[in-house]
């Protein structure tokens, strides 16, 4: 049973005529007689008496009325629905962070692009780097924060900062006297905390090889996030070395410039070919909010 059917049994039991129903509904008188045919064979009853001269329903015809009516009444109601749901759709945006620190850092941007899209509904997760490149390949995520050593292959990459590679210590740790420091000083500055490689871009990682190489195992801490990593820091159990972003600094640290080492690139992964202008517009605000903040 179809909508066509339902159309062409109304048209007919309106005008009891199939060459007016047909030319109603734009149809011919064969096609209409088919789909009541069709109809007919499908109820297994006859809905009308039919002679040369003249159409009549039938009593199981007269009862048929009401249900055909309701049920086109339905489709036009649901049709109607959807289109106007369409109009007024949510517009996702699903984005793909490994701390609170990032999470912290697209609070201002979400809330700019908020006044300017009435129908956004952001989608936030807060999850290890492997678990996000997934999301992001299957389409769960829009959008990523990484470095661009360890951005996903299949994903388009675009640079929000440059960040200099620093030494992070509590106030009162003996390395914080310091305005810049060595791999010599930091080899010499006790305790380090360390992150698992899939956390660090490659570069930083290299660089904590150099610096733990040697140490005895009391001397390391092992971290498995950045949320660790700072609590730790901040505790004053040990340093680390990081990638400085002062946007997202974990405050009452210091940062301790390392200028032998190069900045490593951050920002955001998307798939390529990517058209969602709402992530495009987020991405532009979050550029612009990050300039400012930069700008002395």
């Amino acid at each position: 049973m179809n909508t066509t059917q339902l159309e062409c049994f109304m048209a007919v039991s309106n005008f009891l005529n199939f060459s007016r129903a047909a030319e109603s509904l734009r149809l011919t008188q064969p096609a209409v007689s088919h789909q009541i045919s069709a109809l007919e064979d499908e109820l297994g009853v006859r809905l009308f008496r039919r002679t040369s001269k003249s159409v009549r329903l039938t009593q199981q015809g007269y009862l048929f009325t009401q249900y055909a009516g309701e049920m086109l009444k339905l489709t036009r109601t649901a049709r109607i629905r959807l289109q106007e749901s369409r109009l007024t759709q949510p517009k996702p945006l699903g984005i793909g962070c490994r701390s609170v620190f990032e999470l912290n850092l697209i609070q201002r941007a979400l809330g700019l692009l908020r006044q300017e899209e009435d129908n956004l509904l952001p989608i936030l997760r807060l999850i290890p780097f492997d678990s996000l490149e997934n999301q992001l390949i299957d389409g769960e995520i829009q959008l990523m924060f990484c470095f661009q050593e360890s951005a996903p292959r299949k994903a388009a990459y675009q640079e929000l900062m440059q960040c200099p590679v620093a030494c992070m210590c509590a106030p009162d740790h003996p390395l914080a006297a310091y305005d810049q420091l060595t791999m010599q000083q930091l080899k010499e500055g006790g305790r380090v905390a360390t992150f698992r490689p899939s956390v660090y871009p490659h570069s930083l990682f290299h660089i904590q090889n150099q610096l733990i190489s040697g140490l005895m195992p009391d001397q390391l801490l092992f971290c498995d996030n950045l949320e660790v990593l700072t609590a730790l820091v901040a505790a004053g159990f040990g340093f680390a070395v990081v990638a400085d972003a002062p946007q997202i600094r974990a405050a009452n640290l210091r940062y301790i410039p390392l200028p032998e080492f190069a900045p490593v690139s951050f920002g955001a992964a998307y798939l390529q070919g990517e058209q969602n202008p709402v992530l495009r517009r987020f991405l532009h605000l979050l550029e612009a909010e990050l300039r400012t903040a930069d700008t002395p």
